[in-house]
This record gives C-alpha cells, structure tokens and sequence, in this order.
C-alpha cells in the first residue's frame, strides 16, 4: 500500500467527535487529542486536549505494510431512523463499540452540511438525559463556524454547499476498549478524517484519537457523560495509544484494534 500523508492540520479533531464533545464542553470536560502525539490527555475544558485544539504535527504512515494483529468486524444497528442513523445495536461489548463508531462516522458534500451531520449524530446518539436545548445550540453554532474554518482551509466557499467531488469525512477505522461492564463501555476510538476540494484536487487526510462512553439505555448505546467521564478516570495519569494507522507496525504495538467492514 502506498504511503498515506496526513497534512490537513484543520479542525479534523472536533469534526471526528463533535456532538458528544458539545455536551461535555458545558460540564468542563472534553475529550480527544488529534495528529502526532503530544501529552495531550482528556481533561477540563481550556486544556492541550480542550475540543477547539487543532490537532498536532501531521502523522505519515509508512510505505511498508504490517498486517494488523487484530481484527474485528463490529455488528451493525437493527435499523435506520428517521435521521438515517443505524441504532439499536447488540447488547454486547462490540455492539457498544460499533455504536461509539457510528457516532463518529459523517460526511458532509454535496447539500449535507456540516450542521446537518452533526445534529444527526447528537440526536441519534447522545443518551437522553444529556441533551438538552443549550447542548443542541451548541452543536449547532460550533458545526456552522467550524464548518466556515474548513471551508477556507479548503479554498471553499464558507456556508455554500460543497462543489461536485469534494467532501469531508470522517471514519473510525481502530478501536481500544478501555473498560467494560454489562451495561456501560467505554473505548478510545482512532479516526481517520479526509478532505477533497473538488474532483480533481488531492485528498488530504488526518487522524483523531476520541475518547468515548457508551451507557445501555434498555433498547440501545448511547453516548454517555457519566460512562465518559468514568473513562477518563480509568485512563487518567496512563500512557494514550499512540495515533498510528492500520499497516503501521506501531499500530501493533499501541494496542488498536483493527475495524473490518462488514459485508
């Protein structure tokens, strides 16, 4: 496989992990680190790991492959709702996971916006008893500057829908189980987010390393303050898994778990 060159330094880290990142802002704490790896822990709000960071020196991957020691081909939801959202996945270990990528999972082109998307995933995912009317004005206000940042990083046009042929993406392709529980995971989650300015410009790609926790809701996971912040405890003062990717030896060695798409 050739090498991959992760050289878009933009908000890559806030659009990989938005919505559950704007119902923590509101109770001081966020959760991700981005490109490179800096010491950058999950934290109060306003620290190196606050959301708003942009990510750190870019990660290349190297041109010989290693083949990912683990591999898991996580479940998919039950069904799709009204938002088009996949839910109700297994009451399982990897169900929790799968849900924890869905919520991470989102692209934005064509007229799908960057607000579109991210409200999607806060009303999908984040449990109940988190959402509230700031939380969701949140969400919405930091998608439309954010989305205005990437467009210029982009050499877009900030507000207008995007051109034939370019996206943003953003696809968790690892994943660490930090603690599990019959009703509660959490995980750290690897992201791969990639842009395109137009059909014939050069794809440019970054990585975000989230931090999430998922709560069993009877019938579902769903994005959890509480299971969150219960991670972040279990995984205060310990060394974070390496931002690496899959065909990186060192991916091995950090301990990720490879994601394989489901057929």
């Amino acid at each position: 496989m050739g090498r991959t060159r992760s050289a878009w330094k933009g908000k890559s880290v806030w659009f990989a992990g938005a919505a559950l990142a704007a119902v923590l802002a509101l109770t001081g704490y966020a959760i991700f680190s981005g490109d490179g790896d800096g010491g950058d822990a999950p934290g109060k709000a306003g620290s190196s790991s606050s959301a708003a960071a942009d990510p750190k020196p870019s990660y290349e991957q190297p041109e010989d492959w290693t083949d990912p020691q683990r591999w898991a081909a996580l479940p998919r939801g039950k069904r799709t709702d009204e938002r088009g959202s996949e839910v109700e996945f297994p009451h399982t270990t990897e169900g929790a996971v799968a849900a924890l990528a869905a919520s991470s999972n989102n692209t934005v082109e064509g007229s799908t916006s960057h607000v579109d998307e991210q409200l999607r995933l806060y009303y999908s995912y984040v449990a109940k008893e988190d959402q509230s009317e700031a939380a969701a004005e949140r969400v919405e206000l930091g998608s439309i500057d954010n989305g205005k940042v990437i467009s210029r990083d982009m050499g877009l046009k900030p507000g207008a829908p995007m051109p034939p042929g370019a996206y943003v993406r953003s696809h968790v392709i690892g994943y660490q189980v930090i603690e599990q529980s019959q009703d509660e995971v959490s995980a750290w989650l690897l992201s791969r987010v990639t842009q395109k300015a137009g059909e014939t410009a050069e794809e440019k790609g970054s990585y975000a390393r989230l931090l999430f926790g998922a709560k069993w809701d009877g019938t579902d996971w769903k994005l959890s303050v509480k299971a969150t912040r219960h991670a972040q405890e279990a995984t205060a003062g310990k060394p974070k898994p390496k931002i690496v990717a899959p065909g990186d030896a060192a991916f091995n060695a950090a301990g990720w778990t490879a994601i394989r798409e489901a057929s």
